[in-house]
């Protein structure tokens, strides 16, 4: 459910404002503005309460938004020409205030939920062997990227063949009756792992898995640990919590959001998160965005749902590729390996920007839509083409570069169209490129889980979130900017940047904990360390 959502929302946004980016960029900005936020708070409330009030509290928030997100979607479908002529459109526009809104809360709950389970309670169920949380974290991976395959392809071709208003009953009614089933599977997976009512809320050598360090932490709390855990410490004095003043209420959460910066910083693998979160700086992916441009260029919902079908499969061959290089070179290594082979494929994104068929133009203000929309409340104004080859083949022979073509157009002067090289080269690329991301992704998720204490994983990784969504925002504020198609090309350039400045992060992680053994490819050996390695840094082989 939360896929189909994931999928649709940016698509019926796009469909509600007439082929422009601009509403998605809005709401893709209102999300990641709000995990940037709250991701610190949120994790720490994930490892302030139990796991299960946790995962149950977030699973209901999530799916009870998407419904009623659902609901309001449909009305507005139904009712827009009369909304547009209510208090001068200001009607619908609170509508849309209220989807995103709604939508903001959803993927908040979203975000708990994913760090309550794939960063807690599968650490938790694999125990201490390593590579089973390696396999654990990789067909966890493969299930997600196989609902990226089934949910896009069921929705696209419901809204292909139907409506978008009969695509938002749909995944209302799914995310409905999925509620009630994850609600049990969690319940039954709770009950079956004893352990996972057991929550660390203090500090002790067996969470440091530190193999490394001496168990000197048995006494007292390391000089390493961060100011989170004098935090979980204080919380065995009930007493003083409850001559807090309002003031220090008032304060707490900007205390915790401090403290769970802080925190994050002085992990071993800071800059292994860094790298990470680099890798959100861009279009090129098959977020709202990127199906959002595809969208404008005539590409109907059933194609991109195989597009973003095609992308899940080269995901699962990414986890397939982790597990193997995982075996043969270490978990650092893969991560190195991974990001060689996600940059190599970009460079086909990069071609694709300067190949006939390209819509980059720069020639055309990007503020012409803002402008137009926001100030002169026009609608959008039809880009005409310099030449007759500008002409787009895509399957919507009504566009011109993402427009609406002219009225008194004659069909029979229309030129033929120029082949679809670049549309075909940058899916290529942006596809190719998954086997790569979801490796190293993979690579940076088992190091935060390994070397992240259990009192910590909740705001560790809510940090984290917080990181990845606060490039994300950049590239949002991007589109924001310059939302026309006619710009894309200049997006896609500067997201392979950030992509390789992010993989430089890594290597320099890398060379910090491998030394001069990065290079050597060999099979690892659970049960030893290079002498190279950091102390805390568990995952040097």
């Amino acid at each position: 459910g939360d896929r189909m959502w994931h999928f649709a929302v940016s698509v019926f946004l796009v469909e509600l404002y007439g082929n422009s980016l601009l509403l998605t960029a809005v709401y893709g900005l209102v999300v990641a503005g709000s995990v940037l936020l709250l991701g610190a708070l949120i994790g720490d409330w994930v490892d302030k309460n139990s796991r299960l009030k946790v995962a149950q509290t977030s699973l209901v928030v999530q799916n009870s938004s998407v419904i009623l997100c659902g609901v309001i979607l449909m009305i507005i479908f139904l009712f827009k020409t009369q909304l547009l002529t209510l208090y001068h459109g200001w009607l619908l526009t609170l509508c849309y205030i209220l989807v995103i809104t709604i939508a903001n809360i959803a993927n908040l709950a979203s975000t708990a939920t994913a760090i309550t389970i794939q960063r807690d309670w599968i650490v938790v169920v694999a125990g201490e062997d390593r590579s089973k949380l390696a396999d654990m974290n990789a067909t966890i991976r493969r299930i997600d990227q196989l609902t990226n395959i089934l949910a896009p392809m069921a929705v696209g071709q419901i809204m292909t063949f139907g409506s978008p208003m009969i695509g938002c009953g749909f995944i209302s009614g799914w995310n409905l009756m999925s509620m009630c089933v994850e609600y049990l599977l969690l319940w039954k997976v709770y009950q079956k792992t004893p352990t996972l009512a057991h929550k660390s809320a203090k500090v002790e050598a067996s969470e440091l898995k530190q193999l490394n360090v001496k168990k000197e932490s048995d006494m007292k709390p390391a000089e390493g640990v961060q100011l989170i855990i004098e935090k979980d410490v204080a919380g065995f004095e009930p007493q003083q919590e409850k001559e807090v003043g309002c003031a220090a209420r008032i304060a707490e959460p900007f205390i915790t959001f401090r403290d769970g910066w802080v925190a994050y910083y002085n992990q071993p693998v800071f800059l292994a998160g860094m790298g990470l979160a680099f890798l959100y700086m861009t279009v090129l992916g098959f977020d709202c965005i990127t199906t959002g441009y595809a969208y404008t260029q005539g590409l109907s919902g059933s194609v991109l749902s195989l597009l973003m079908g095609a992308s899940a499969v080269t995901g699962i061959m990414g986890t397939v590729a982790f597990t193997w290089l995982r075996r043969k070179c270490g978990l650092i290594r893969t991560g190195l390996i991974s990001g060689v082979a996600q940059l190599a494929c970009l460079i086909l994104c990069v071609v694709s920007v300067f190949m006939p068929g390209s819509p980059m133009d720069l020639t055309v203000s990007p503020f012409a839509d803002i402008s137009a929309r926001l100030f002169e409340n026009e609608p959008l104004p039809t880009i005409a083409p310099p030449e007759p080859e500008m002409i787009f083949a895509t399957g919507m022979p009504t566009l011109l570069n993402g427009s609406i073509a002219p009225a008194n157009s004659d069909p029979e002067m229309s030129p033929e169209p120029v082949p679809l090289i670049s549309v075909s080269l940058l899916f290529a690329g942006v596809i190719a490129a998954r086997v790569g991301l979801w490796s190293f992704d993979l690579t940076v998720t088992q190091l935060l889980q390994e070397n992240v204490i259990e009192s910590e994983r909740g705001i560790i990784n809510g940090v984290q979130n917080s990181m990845n969504y606060l490039l994300d925002l950049l590239h949002f504020i991007m589109v924001i900017l310059a939302p026309n198609p006619e710009a894309f090309g200049l997006l896609v350039l500067i997201s392979v940047s950030f992509v390789a400045m992010g993989h430089i992060m890594y290597f320099r992680f890398a060379q910090k904990s491998l030394g001069k053994q990065l290079f050597v490819c060999h099979t690892p050996d659970p049960k030893a360390a290079p002498d190279s390695s950091p102390p805390g840094n568990t995952s040097t082989v």
